[in-house]
């Protein structure tokens, strides 16, 4: 006799260790750590390439291996021509995360070793991969407001490159380093959803291009990337500052999600979350971003008091990018293009334990139905 499945179900794999990694480590009480390093002690102490280097080769660069690496990285950052009339070519009314997920996934084409899952061809896909996503992100935006893309520049750090392409301006000092936070603070975080999705693709043994173009399909869903874009929708449908407690009041009380808000591991405040609060604190200069962040205290007051939850790192993320000139469509891009060192590395990682991702299921259908011809139906 068939019978079901007796497997306990655990919905969302909730508390579920799927595998083992050294990559980051999720501390539920509020702390972050990259290869053992609290991201406490990192921000505003390394730039971005470090922590890439960091992720991608277990272990901190010296100074000639950094600048070496940052060479590395920009020279990779052109794309082939094709791609790029590939994302001219796209729909303009395509969300840029459409595009950026279809041209990772072209990149791979014009890759001759695409198949080939060596360690050292592990290592030239991440650097072409970290290099390249940013690019192709720029790439979007410039395309669509009938500009060029600017050539790197070899004379800027590698995040620093990364805005200056996407805004055709050379970031000022402020704006570099707020660049290095915001990217180191979205470089890694354990398990989630999208580097989950690309170790399963991964395990495989498909391609890197393949895992990564999982990832960013994954990273696409509002609960999870595209909660920044959210919270900017949340803050600018708000309006007045003086309108904040109705607005928010009214989300409560009619049972709804407040975007940017609560976390499925953290107990506490998400580490990062203090992070990307003294980022929008220092830029509160410009009067929008004040405006926004006196939006954001007041609901972070009200939804602490009546839920007693804290803000993720979504929340302050997208008021930091707002002052940063990215429009809200690119927040969950811009997330991409930092997470894209994460995920490679877990896609390294991944390949290196060889092992089939395969979970079970508990099947609770029928059994035994009668088949009936088409003809009788």
């Amino acid at each position: 006799m068939i019978g079901n499945s007796s497997k306990d179900v655990i919905r969302g794999l909730k508390d579920v260790a799927a595998a083992e990694t050294r990559i980051s480590y999720i501390d539920p009480s509020g702390s972050l750590y990259y290869l053992g390093y609290d991201i406490d002690d990192l921000v505003g102490h390394v730039v971005y390439a470090e922590v890439a280097f960091l992720l991608v080769h277990k272990r901190f660069p010296n100074q000639s291996e950094l600048d070496s690496f940052n060479s590395e990285l920009i020279a990779n950052m052109r794309l082939p021509e094709e791609v790029v009339e590939s994302i001219k070519l796209s729909p303009k009314g395509a969300h840029p995360m459409d595009v950026l997920r279809t041209e990772v996934s072209n990149l791979g084409e014009f890759d001759t070793n695409v198949l080939d899952i060596s360690p050292e061809e592990n290592l030239r896909k991440a650097v072409k991969l970290i290099a390249q996503v940013p690019t192709i992100v720029a790439t979007i935006h410039r395309t669509r407001k009938g500009e060029e893309v600017p050539e790197p520049r070899p004379d800027l750090s590698f995040a620093e490159n990364f805005l200056y392409l996407f805004n055709g301006k050379l970031p000022d000092k402020a704006e570099a380093d707020v660049m290095h936070r915001i990217m180191i603070l979205h470089a890694d975080h354990g398990f989630n959803a999208s580097t989950f999705a690309a170790r399963v693709t991964a395990s495989t043994n498909a391609d890197m291009y393949s895992a990564v173009t999982t990832a960013i399909g994954t990273l696409r869903g509002p609960i999870h990337g595209g909660a920044s874009q959210k919270v900017m929708e949340m803050l600018d449908d708000i309006g007045l500052e003086a309108e904040v407690e109705e607005y928010i009041y009214g989300l409560l009380g009619d049972g709804k999600k407040i975007m940017g808000f609560g976390h499925r591991v953290y107990r506490a405040e998400d580490p990062r979350t203090k992070h990307l609060r003294n980022i929008v604190q220092h830029l509160c200069n410009q009067k929008r971003t004040m405006d926004l962040y006196n939006k954001c205290t007041t609901i972070e007051t009200i939804v602490h008091q009546r839920k007693n939850i804290y803000p993720n790192v979504d929340f302050y993320a997208a008021v930091a990018m707002d002052a940063l000139g990215i429009p809200k469509d690119y927040y969950t891009p811009f997330f991409a293009a930092s997470r894209i060192v994460g995920w490679v590395a877990h896609i390294i990682e991944q390949y290196e334990d060889a092992v089939l991702l395969r979970p079970l299921s508990n099947y609770v259908g029928e059994f035994g139905r009668p088949f009936v011809p088409i003809e009788k139906r």
